[in-house]
This record gives structure tokens, sequence and C-alpha cells, in this order.
């Protein structure tokens, strides 16, 4: 096992009703800016929750954040918390939201520079505003850990950061919101957390077994209860089984000790970025290709992965990864996510054009071992056509 810290100070408040102990959390003479996506929380009862659980406090709303939160319109958020002196911030919603509320907190402090430096540069945070988050739909993990990723419409660019500056002073997660999902929107959460887990999974053997139990245990839930809140949002125990497997993917606990990989995610984020296809969509088509192409580098956590998620015990070592590959796909793709290139319109154009931003940015080797090359980028995303 890898030396590790760890570190994760986010109060999570979870279940029915804990929307109501908001003014426990945030003191009666902070100013407080709401931040919300497309308005679904007008339609699911949690801003009527909200305004009664704030009744009395300095409240101001921030709505529009996108489906992949953009640098633009976090900016005109940062202007707004000037010009109203806000000193708490609330994030209600999902990933998204989050992800978008964190850049804004730290850019609120980023005086006299771009804050896009952050994320381009990796320039340092040193203070953010504090900031709470309600979560309304489970997927990314973000309202328990320190990590963002944001977009930038102007350069079609999508790039991540992380910060412990930028953890949530508390995150309330109560499943009776994330009923009214759209199934679209739940099976992008499910193969969110699974992707999530296998980054930090299926890499090479480390001397962990407890850490590899433990995402196990997420994967195995996820397979178990994905279908179920898929066909009913509402079922209350397997959203919150899905909630809960959500936030445990990427709240740290797995990640310590054992190597990381998320070079599907930074291939994703290019498919996103030149497509606008959905976070989740991106790493269904992704992870495929790259867990094939790179077969060899990561055999024995792939036989294992057949062996102790999927239950296969016949064939060879190399068809066994095939099934336990063709399973994964079988899974994402009974939740209705379609997971070749073709299936979004994308042709070897953008391919091409990603392979080239990576060499661009002197990315030259992404991955647990940095072996994943441009020219294994391209690899992989050939494969998924």
């Amino acid at each position: 096992m890898e030396n590790f810290e760890f570190y994760n100070p986010v109060k999570i408040l979870f279940g029915k009703g804990q929307i109501e102990k908001l003014n426990t959390l945030i003191s009666k003479d902070k100013k407080i800016l709401m931040i919300y996506g497309g308005g679904s929380i007008f339609k699911n009862g949690v801003y009527d929750s909200l305004l009664k659980a704030l009744k009395g406090f300095q409240l101001t709303e921030f709505g529009g954040i996108e489906a992949n939160p953009t640098h633009e319109t976090s900016m005109e958020a940062v202007k707004l918390i000037k010009e109203k002196n806000i000193d708490f911030i609330l994030a209600v919603g999902g990933g998204s939201v989050i992800d978008a509320t964190k850049y804004i907190a730290a850019s609120v402090y980023f005086d006299n520079k771009d804050p896009w430096q952050i994320l381009s540069e990796g320039a340092d945070i040193e203070k953010a505003l504090p900031f709470g988050t309600i979560l309304t739909l489970p997927a990314t993990g973000t309202e328990m850990n320190a990590n963002s990723v944001i977009s930038k419409k102007s350069t079609q660019e999508k790039l991540a950061f992380s910060s412990e500056k930028i953890m949530p002073v508390f995150s309330i997660l109560d499943p009776t919101t994330a009923g009214s999902l759209p199934k679209e929107q739940v099976a992008n959460g499910v193969v969110d957390a699974f992707v999530h887990v296998v980054e930090q999974y299926l890499t090479y053997l480390a001397s962990a077994p407890l850490q590899d139990r433990m995402a196990e245990s997420i994967l195995k839930t996820l397979i178990e209860i994905g279908p179920a809140v898929f066909r009913n949002p509402h079922d209350y125990d397997a959203m919150a089984n899905l909630m809960w497997c959500a936030t445990m993917a990427l709240n740290g606990v797995i990640s310590v000790g054992v190597p990381q990989d998320w070079a599907t995610h930074s291939i994703g984020h290019e498919l996103t970025a030149y497509h606008n296809i959905d976070h989740a969509r991106t790493l269904a088509i992704v992870l495929p290709g790259l867990l094939l192409v790179l077969r060899k580098e990561k055999r024995e956590k792939l036989l294992q992965y057949a062996d102790r998620i999927w239950d296969i015990k016949l064939g060879s070592e190399d068809e066994k990864i095939e099934k336990a590959v063709g399973k994964t796909i079988s899974f994402f793709e009974s939740l209705g996510i379609q997971t070749r290139l073709s299936n979004y319109g994308v042709l070897t154009g953008t391919i091409d054009l990603i392979v080239k931003r990576f060499r661009d940015r002197k990315w030259l080797g992404l991955g647990d071992r940095q072996l994943v090359t441009p020219e294994k980028v391209k690899e992989i995303l050939m494969h998924q056509l």
C-alpha cells in the first residue's frame, strides 16, 4: 500500500427532511447566494422547502448553471457576489451546480488575475468563500470532495482542478429530491459513479485488499440497484443507495494508498468540450476501449474485476477480460446509454482534434502509469467508433 494523507471535513446530513435543518447550519447574519441550474428545484418542492427553512435569512438567487458548467456563467455569479457582499453560497442541484459553486467560491478571491488560470495553469487557491450544498442529482460525488470540472465556451475546453479550500462545509443528501429526475439523468448518475470507482480500482495491484473490497462493494451495489432506480426513480431505497454510492465513490475513502488512473475522464472531457455529450455518456464510450487497448497493462486487475464483479470463472485470461468488458457494456446499455462514438455522430475528425489537443498541452502520458500517449488515445477512440 502506498503512503497517503486523508482529509475530509464535509458534514453529511442524509435522508428525508434534512433540508429543515438548514437554519442550524448557516449563521443568521450571513448574506447567502443560492445557486441553482435549470429550475428543476421549483418543480420538485426543494425551492419551497428552502424558503421555509431559510425564512428570515438574507437570500439572493442565481440560476442558469449549465449541465456542463462554464467559466463564463460562473464569472457572472462572481460579479453578483461582489456587488451584494455575499459571504456564504448555497449550491442546490447536481454535480454541475456544485462544481460551478466551487469555481465561483475560489474565483471571488482570485483578484487581479484570470480565474481560468486555476484550471489552465494549476494556480494556487489561497482562499475560497464558504459554501454548503443540497444534492438533487446523485452522480459525481462532488458534494463530499475537493474536485471541480469547468468548461470554457470560448475555447471549447473542459478542465478539472482540486483544492482542499473548495470542500463544502456541509452537504444535505435527501433521496426524495431526486425522485422526479428524468430516467436519462438517473442512468447518467449510475454510470458516472461506476466509472469513478473503476478509475481508482482498475489500475494495478498495490497490496491494498481493503480498498479493493470497498471499491468492489460499490460496484456490486450499483449493478444491483441500478436497474431498479432507473425503472423507478421514486423508489426511495434504490435512490438512497445510489445517492450514497455516488458519494462514497469519490469522497477519497477508496482512493487512499492505491494508484489512480483518470485517463477515461481526461479523454471523455474532450468529447464533452467538442460535442456537448453528457459527461457520463463520454465515460461509457471511452472506458471499454481503454480497458481493451490496455488489457496487457491492466491484466491482473481486469482478471480480478472479471472474477469478483461479474463472476466470470471460465475461459482463457483474454476471454475472461473480453467477457468482463462486454458485461460492462451491457450494463451501461441496459440503462439506455450507448457506448459507441457513432451513436453520437462523432467522426474521425474529432479524434484527430483530441489527439492534437493532448499533444499541444504536452499531455504525453495519461493514466496510472502515464502509458496513455496521444497515440494510445487515438487507438482507444478508433476502437469505439
